[in-house]
């Protein structure tokens, strides 16, 4: 690597003890060293350190390009640091980066935890409810959080949601001279934490994790009745296959049921709904899963609402299709994107005939009856049937 002007160094609470030799090398030779003020007061660089601001902007070291930079981050600047959002920015052959072990790694150490088994997360900036998708008997969890209030917070958001009984512990300046571990219960927290807190660790218990089979109940989302029912979201999911890092367009999407749980597989969705009202709905369900930062709502019509989105992986109409749209869809999908359409109306189920009898794919009628009371008996009582098209482009 030529000679690059910005190093982006790892450092931990032991300060400049603990940093390698090629990290004390490129502090002493940077002109300007930016970082947190904790960060800057550790390397002790005196009048070269200059404050991140808040909010963090790459920028203000951009401006120092081409002259002998260094840039401060806790542990690892790749793990939930600034190490990725400035390597974006730059050519390959203007840095060069020096980790230090992670809060994570450290966490793990002084816990006996095996990394590759813990979920690590990072929610100084994020919602508590990035938890919700990971929380299950007995799983680990390594959070990076806001300060000390937080972990206050963090005990109370698992209690009411069931985890009282989960274990946490906190853990403060990790690898400094004032490191301190606490255990404690969430639903019995009541302690004074320092504020140089920055990471807990949870050991989940006592809750009701998410199932991971498609098809969730219909309890769990805030809706008006415009859901796709249980079983027949089961065999669209399926339909779909979706795959960590896929796109889905869920064109009226009603609860959002169906992006929520394709975001749950590691996609991503735009889930576009003509009424606000149910658009509100998606909101309240993707921010309950966590999956608010997965799902983008459109308040719109289709076909009109498509022209600005990113092509898709897969598509989902719960149902109104018509030539318009299936020609506005079918136009923007690529090799291999999957469209599963369901109809309860005639006239959409012939235009699904026609479709299919076009373009191939699977066309399936689903009928479904659940036994409910009658007098002192119980009977079927049947649900409209439901005609799905699916089909690979």
């Amino acid at each position: 690597m030529s000679d690059p002007w910005l190093t982006i160094i790892g450092i931990g609470e032991d300060g400049l003890a603990g940093l390698s030799e090629a990290s004390r090398k490129a502090l002493a030779n940077a002109e300007t060293v930016f970082g947190g003020e904790r960060h800057l007061a550790l390397a002790d660089v005196g009048s070269r350190g200059r404050a991140w601001p808040v909010p963090f902007d790459a920028d203000v070291v951009l401006s120092c390009r081409g002259r002998p930079t260094a840039v401060l981050a806790s542990g690892d600047p790749f793990w939930y640091g600034a190490g990725a959002s400035l390597a974006e920015k730059l050519y390959g052959d203007e840095w060069i980066a020096h980790p230090a072990p992670s809060t994570f790694s450290l966490a793990a150490a002084r816990l006996g935890w095996r990394l590759e088994a813990t979920t690590c997360l990072g929610l100084h900036a994020a919602p508590f409810e990035r938890l919700v998708p990971h929380l299950a008997k007995d799983a680990r969890i390594i959070c990076l959080v806001r300060g000390a209030a937080a972990v206050d917070e963090l005990a109370k958001w698992l209690t009411k949601r069931g985890w009282g009984a989960s274990l946490l512990w906190t853990l403060a300046a990790l690898g400094g001279p004032s490191e301190h571990i606490d255990q404690h219960r969430a639903d019995l927290f009541s302690e004074d934490i320092s504020g140089n807190l920055v990471a807990v660790a949870v050991q989940a218990m006592g809750g009701q994790a998410i199932p991971r089979s498609s098809g969730l109940s219909d309890d769990l989302f805030v809706h008006d009745g415009q859901i796709t029912k249980r079983p027949v979201r089961a065999l669209a999911l399926s339909a779909l296959a979706p795959r960590p890092g896929e796109l889905l367009w869920d064109i009226g999407a009603g609860s959002g049921s169906i992006s929520i749980e394709w975001a749950l597989c590691g996609g991503t969705a735009a889930a576009i709904e003509a009424r606000e009202d149910r658009a509100a709905n998606i909101h309240s369900n993707a921010a309950a899963f966590g999956l608010a930062h997965r799902i983008t709502i459109i308040t719109g019509q289709a076909p009109e609402a498509l022209a600005t989105l990113d092509a898709p992986d897969a598509v989902f109409v719960g149902g109104g299709l018509d030539r318009a749209m299936f020609g506005a869809v079918w136009s923007r999908l690529g090799s291999g994107a999957r469209l599963v359409a369901h109809s309860v109306t005639l006239e959409t189920e012939a235009l699904l005939g026609e479709l299919h009898q076009q373009h191939g794919g699977e066309l399936m009628r689903v009928e479904i009856a659940q036994a409910t009371p009658l007098g002192r008996y119980r009977s079927w009582e049947a649900a409209r049937p439901v005609v799905q098209w699916s089909v690979v482009r």
